[in-house]
């Protein structure tokens, strides 16, 4: 099988993104699960099957080590791609991370996708004794080393937070130079800085809302093209997605679901609040302020898509056209209280349904 080279550009990318854990389910239950719907990502079509990474929060998510279960999913598929949506580079050290990433490479021959963030929560580096303020340049000395690292030559390296002396990481990657990297984003002045270092984009709709994130990616584009880079960027958007046969359905059936999950969202953001290394606290404080007021209809309009299959089609399209997408992730549980025949249920109708007619 010939190796991938990074920068080839394919068609629009469409996959689902797993992290929740069903509320009152086992922690076995909940990986398989997550393997049932890569199965049937895998089986009826889709791109990709994306998974989160989450820490010291067991009634989320069991996904504290996403890296093992891309490889153990990695071996119960045949063709869908599998990606790490995000690895957060500061809590690792980048020289395991990059023996891991090529591995699971290597063991999926290229099927491999890396996503990487620093994460806008600080609790996990607060456990493990991380600075908060120190994850950005944390973040950067990282990646610098595992692209070195991934060349599977002897190198040397002396930055702020890591050092050594004449290291090779084995093995290499399978895809040349490296499997695709892409960057999240959230913060204002996180999007330009991606676009100078010519990444490809993963934004959400968690803190932003669809008017907010254009905003952005006119930022993200503007940067890539100054830096020089060729085209224009490549951007793709994680969402909740929510399918049903009819439009009652759709919009009264993930109400109680989506509502629960943004209520949990504006306490983590609550948890920064007070903190001099998670940003200005103005902008965490309007943030948290937006969470609290958001209505129902509000999520409808801004965050989420929600539909039959014919408003589904035409929703995504309007999004892909209007923010020149790339890529679509569909969170089918976000704040995990749907049953898992709901979770197929949707992903079904995307697979058979709305993507062919995005195709």
């Amino acid at each position: 099988m010939p190796r991938v080279d990074e920068h080839v550009r394919e068609a629009m990318h469409f996959g689902i993104f797993v992290e929740e854990r069903r509320r009152e389910t086992s922690e076995t239950t909940a990986f398989q699960e997550a393997l049932e719907l890569g199965e049937a990502a895998d089986a009826w079509g889709l791109d990709g099957v994306w998974l989160g990474e989450i820490h010291f929060n067991p009634t989320r998510s069991v996904q504290s080590a996403p890296i093992a279960l891309a490889s153990f999913m990695a071996a119960r598929t045949r063709r869908v791609r599998l990606g790490l949506a995000v690895t957060v580079l500061p809590l690792a050290h980048p020289l395991r991370i990059a023996e891991e990433v090529a591995t699971v490479d290597q063991l999926s021959l290229g099927r491999f996708d890396l996503g990487i963030g620093r994460s806008g929560s600080p609790r996990a580096y607060d456990v493990l004794e991380i600075p908060y303020g120190e994850s950005q340049a944390r973040f950067e000395e990282a990646l610098d080393i595992m692209r070195q690292a991934w060349k599977g030559e002897p190198f040397s390296y002396q930055g702020t937070f890591y050092r050594f002396q004449d290291t090779t990481v084995a093995p290499r990657p399978y895809q040349v130079p490296h499997p695709p990297v892409r960057m999240a984003a959230n913060s204002p002045e996180t999007f330009p800085f991606v676009g100078r270092m010519g990444l490809p984009l993963f934004v959400g709709l968690r803190d932003l809302d669809i008017p907010e994130l254009r905003v952005h990616l006119v930022a993200y584009r503007a940067a890539w093209r100054q830096a020089g880079h060729p085209g224009d960027g490549d951007v793709c958007l994680r969402l909740p997605v929510y399918a049903a046969p009819t439009e009652r359905e759709a919009l009264e059936e993930p109400r109680e679901n989506i509502t629960y999950f943004f209520r949990r969202h504006a306490e983590l953001t609550r948890f920064g609040l007070g903190r001099g290394d998670t940003g200005p606290a103005d902008r965490r404080l309007s943030r948290l302020d937006q969470l609290e007021k958001l209505s129902y209809e509000e999520i409808l309009e801004k965050r989420v898509a929600f539909g039959t299959t014919a408003r589904l089609t035409e929703r995504l399209a309007g999004l892909r056209d209007e923010l020149g997408l790339d890529g679509m992730i569909a969170e089918l549980n976000p704040g995990g209280l749907l049953p898992m025949d709901r979770m197929l249920r949707t992903l079904r109708l995307l697979t058979h349904e709305v993507i062919p007619a995005l195709r």
